[in-house]
């Protein structure tokens, strides 16, 4: 993707979530989440090999990780650090509103 909007082309109706790769780079990938209600499966954890930093700018969510009993609730500018090996989960999105978030994954793994 070139240069862009990242409020552009949003679809609040879309029954899936939308993963758009921005750039990529060695060892550094920068990626546009779309959410609409989505949440993790329950008991399903992610474990990734490789950090990723995440910001939201619009709508709204929570990130679980499996070491803290509460959810991390984030509003738009909200930005949250996940360690490389920290099994974390989205708990809720926004079912209102499109949750639109930055994810950038730093490190080596399946970039």
């Amino acid at each position: 993707m070139g240069d862009g909007n990242l409020l552009a082309g949003i679809d609040p109706s879309a029954p899936d979530e939308l993963f758009e790769d921005l750039l990529t780079l060695p060892g550094a990938r920068i990626e546009r989440i779309v959410s609409t209600g989505q949440a993790s499966p329950p008991g399903f954890w992610y474990d990734q090999n490789w950090a990723e930093w995440v910001l939201v700018i619009a709508g709204s969510a929570a990130v679980q990780f499996e070491d803290e009993t509460e959810p991390r609730s984030l509003a738009p500018g909200d930005h949250l650090y996940i360690a490389a090996g920290r099994r974390h989960r989205v708990a809720w999105t926004d079912a209102a509103l499109p949750t639109v978030w930055l994810a950038v994954h730093v490190g080596e793994g399946k970039l």
